[in-house]
């Protein structure tokens, strides 16, 4: 961080250095910018509560998953072949890769 300038919530927590793409949980297939809400197609199952990870070519997000829809109803998790809406705290785009974050 730079002193002298202000620090986003998603800088407080440390992102790793690098993912492999292999690794990722899901990905970006939409992003919804009045609702800033991302639709994520899972590859594993994710929670409530859990720190993902979200990078592509101009993204790079760290965040705890605070609010997720599967066809339009709140659930608490979702698995594997979900395609889950996920509330983001900045937009991210198409492709992005999902992580999780430890």
């Amino acid at each position: 961080m730079q002193v002298g300038r202000t620090v986003t919530a998603t800088e407080v927590f440390r992102m790793s250095e690098g993912h492999d793409p292999q690794d990722a949980i899901g990905q970006v297939t939409h992003y919804f910018g009045h609702l800033s809400v991302a639709v994520v197609s899972l590859k594993e199952p994710l929670a409530i509560g859990e720190r993902i990870h979200i990078r592509g070519h101009t993204t790079d997000l760290v965040q705890e998953v605070g609010s997720m829809e599967v066809e339009h109803a709140a659930v608490d998790q979702a698995g594997l072949g979900d395609d889950v809406a996920l509330k983001v705290d900045v937009h991210v785009r198409e492709h992005d890769l999902i992580f999780r974050e430890a």
